[in-house]
């Protein structure tokens, strides 16, 4: 305390002026940084997906009804999906090609689940422009090979949906799918 003619004057030291400016910086970050966040989540939050987009994001297709020889069509993310149950004579076919003749290369075992050789699951559009090739539904043509067959521009796949003729780049794309049981998969 100091005295200045006679009355007593509280003095300030430095030490409480930084104090006291410092919660004034720390109020004020803090209350920028709420203000931030406040104005940030929902621009963030506006680009999650919509409830409509997660439920597609996978599906269950029962393959207990698909016979050996048969192929059945469903929707995946809005897309076509040939499940197809291989016959022992068509994975012995897929097996006995020679992998390094092939364009896109990949062997059987490649493109399906172990313990579960004769369920080939692909997307059902050509590699090449995109086009839904024939060969999944009762009648179809299969092509030369015994696959797939795309109308738009004669790319030919065989019986493991390896393309073995015409423009297509690549073999039909193998979605990520897991096996929840023996008669029902889980796409995606």
């Amino acid at each position: 305390m100091a005295q200045d003619a006679g009355i007593d004057t509280p003095v300030v030291s430095d030490g409480d002026g930084v104090r006291r400016r410092d919660f004034i910086n720390i109020a004020a970050v803090s209350a920028a940084g709420i203000g931030g966040v406040t104005v940030l989540y929902p621009l963030i939050s506006q680009m999650a997906p919509s409830a409509d987009v997660l439920a597609e994001s996978s599906t269950e297709v029962d393959i207990s009804q698909v016979q050996p020889g048969q192929a059945i069509k469903r929707v995946f993310r809005k897309q076509p999906l040939f499940v197809r149950n291989l016959t022992p004579k068509e994975i012995a076919e897929a097996n006995a090609v020679d992998v390094s003749s092939l364009r896109d290369p990949q062997t059987l075992e490649q493109r399906t689940k172990p313990g579960h050789e004769n369920w080939l699951i692909t997307m059902g559009v050509c590699t090449h422009l995109g086009c839904v090739p024939l060969g999944a539904g009762e009648g179809e043509v299969k092509g030369e090979f015994g696959g797939y067959f795309c109308p738009c521009h004669g790319s030919v796949y065989d019986t493991a949906a390896r393309i073995r003729k015409g423009p297509a780049p690549k073999n039909l794309e193998v979605p990520p799918y897991e096996f929840s049981s023996d008669t029902v998969v889980k796409i995606g």
